[in-house]
């Protein structure tokens, strides 16, 4: 079997570092396993996350939905993408439109390879800040509106929703889906695993092409979930 796996909300806690008890057991499970992780950070902020003996015991590595592939230290593919100015001024009127009562927090717009995140209460909010974000956005369903504002003025770019806080913005076809293209022609063989797969979610796409393509994808809600569903994956019958 082959195994794809989402990291923030998948495999470890949102925005912070892997489990030290799941650590230990996905090491294990890197090393009698195919696996392949798909996120929309960068590899920098990813090996914080894994840590890098996780982060190079993957075949591959696809940062940035795929806009930046490593193996280990390696980069072996990149695009490049620079937004013009109107998308920036749409993210600017959207921070003036806002109606999150709390305070920003800074670093609203972070550029990577091939993609942009943008974040209402900013990449810099703390754990305090994060989750009054959190919970304003699971009442309000911010998030979702401006991703459907932006598809909508923008119709040559997606907007999709990523992690506990941020939107995830690329050109159209640059998401996670791409690396189906790649390396996964034949997915009869391949498990994926991700936490946003509902449709507007940065992995609904990918999941979309792995079971199209004959593979299975599980939508799991945090790193306990998906070590539950490794264990009866590969418990004895």
């Amino acid at each position: 079997m082959r195994f794809i796996f989402d990291v923030d909300g998948t495999l470890t806690p949102s925005r912070q570092r892997i489990d030290s008890g799941f650590e230990q057991y996905f090491i294990d499970f890197c090393d009698d396993n195919e696996v392949y992780f798909v996120t929309g950070s960068d590899r920098k902020k990813t090996i914080e996350q894994l840590g890098v003996e996780i982060y190079d015991r993957a075949v591959r590595v696809y940062n940035c939905s795929g806009n930046s592939v490593w193996e280990k230290d390696v980069c072996v593919h990149g695009k490049t993408w620079h937004p013009g100015p109107d998308l920036y001024d749409e993210l600017i009127y959207i921070m003036m439109d806002t109606k999150y009562p709390y305070e920003f927090t800074g670093r609203h717009i972070e550029g990577r390879p091939g993609c942009i995140n943008f974040s209402v209460v900013g990449r810099n909010a703390d754990w305090l800040h994060r989750q009054k974000y959190v919970e304003f956005d699971a009442k309000n369903n911010e998030r979702v509106m401006i991703a459907e504002r932006l598809n909508n003025k923008f119709p040559d770019l997606t907007a999709t929703i990523g992690g506990e806080t941020g939107i995830d913005i690329y050109p159209v076809g640059w998401d996670k889906s791409q690396i189906a293209l790649m390396d996964f022609e034949d997915c009869s063989d391949v498990y994926f695993f991700g936490d946003k797969m509902e449709e507007g979610g940065n992995d609904f796409t990918l999941a979309e092409e792995v079971i199209k393509r004959g593979g299975q994808a599980f939508a799991v809600t945090d790193y306990e979930d998906t070590w539950d569903t490794l264990l009866a994956i590969n418990s004895p019958v």
